[in-house]
């Protein structure tokens, strides 16, 4: 059926060049015969009078073979449009390899490029989705199979006090676990959606990751980890709470993933035309290709899972910069340090 519509569609566009090129041809044949007309009736003899062929069958055969022949070769002319149309139906299909390759003027080429281009986005978007749903469905099930589990065995008669509160504390564990998840999980697409800065004001931020490292303090002093935080009471326009969801991510980050006894330093200044703040920890060399994938939704650096995370913190982070019309970027330094360095703009 769909061959069949393809087909039609090309007769349709053949048919609809060659009806343009008969009108044309019959208002030209109209125009010259009536010129013809007044020159005679001006006295001017134009026609030859001994011909064989009348004039208006001569005309109706003119316009006839060229019709004819304007359909024939409508498919040249016609060619790159069929190209392109054939091309949109394969990506409509799902098929975002296809690229084309017309030849002649500028504006194909400008068409070809455009075209490949949309079609190498598209391809992304999808890869990008793809990779979503089957990452987002793997950190779901996950604790879902071990919640069941350990409710299954607590079913058991034989299990002691001791064994019945390790399961009930896992299942706590898991069921927090996929709340959070969750959270985050809603949180970056309600930010994804976000195109407007709302509830901005003055705020010091200076005062406000003096808050976090201090709502942190469990997790940093169980791992006796060092905070070296240098600066002074600077201020900062913007969302306050949403930039404290970015401390409480990078901060969160530097804590689990730096070795016990490691120190985390945290550099805030102001430049002429933005402020500037750096987090740093001990760890893992962050190499040039997790650096470009970092800020990915669920991407981990760390493949061993030696730290529990699901990927999705630095994503949010990087949503909310950016919509503070700022930058984040995130390097190994040559002390064998992981930095991420966040730019603001003044006026934020």
């Amino acid at each position: 059926m769909a061959d069949i519509k393809k087909k039609m569609r090309k007769i349709q566009l053949a048919m609809i060049f060659a009806i343009i090129v008969f009108l044309i041809l019959l208002v030209t044949m109209f125009v010259v015969f009536s010129g013809i007309f007044i020159l005679q009736k001006l006295g001017f003899n134009l026609v030859d009078e001994i011909s064989k062929v009348p004039l208006l069958t001569f005309a109706i055969v003119s316009v006839s073979v060229g019709t004819v022949l304007a359909f024939l070769f409508s498919r040249l002319p016609l060619k790159p449009i069929r190209t392109v149309c054939e091309a949109a139906d394969k990506i409509a299909e799902g098929d975002y390899s296809v690229r084309i390759n017309l030849k002649g003027p500028t504006e194909f080429i400008q068409l070809t490029d455009s075209f490949n281009h949309m079609a190498e986005e598209l391809c992304s978007v999808e890869m990008l989705r793809s990779d979503f749903v089957n990452n987002f469905s793997h950190e779901f099930k996950t604790p879902i199979v071990s919640v069941r589990g350990f409710a299954k065995m607590l079913k058991r008669d034989d299990l002691t006090e001791e064994e019945r509160n390790e399961y009930l504390d896992t299942i706590i564990t898991e069921s927090e676990r996929l709340a959070e998840l969750s959270t985050n999980v809603l949180n970056l697409t309600k930010i994804e959606q976000q195109t407007i800065l709302t509830d901005k004001r003055l705020f010091n931020v200076s005062e406000q990751l003096r808050l976090v490292i201090a709502m942190l303090s469990e997790k940093w002093l169980k791992k006796q980890l060092e905070f070296d935080f240098d600066c002074g009471e600077i201020y900062l326009t913007g969302n306050e709470e949403m930039l404290k969801q970015v401390w409480i991510n990078l901060l969160d980050n530097a804590i689990k993933f730096s070795p016990d006894g490691g120190a985390v330093i945290i550099k805030l200044r102001r430049t002429a035309k933005s402020v500037i703040i750096t987090v740093s920890n001990e760890g893992n060399i962050l190499t040039e290709e997790s650096a470009k994938h970092i800020f990915d939704k669920f991407y981990q650096a760390d493949k061993s899972h030696a730290a529990r995370g699901y990927g999705l913190g630095l994503a949010i982070t990087k949503q909310i910069i950016e919509l503070h019309s700022g930058t984040i970027t995130a390097k190994g330094t040559e002390d064998s340090r992981i930095e991420f360095r966040i730019e603001l703009p003044n006026g934020s």
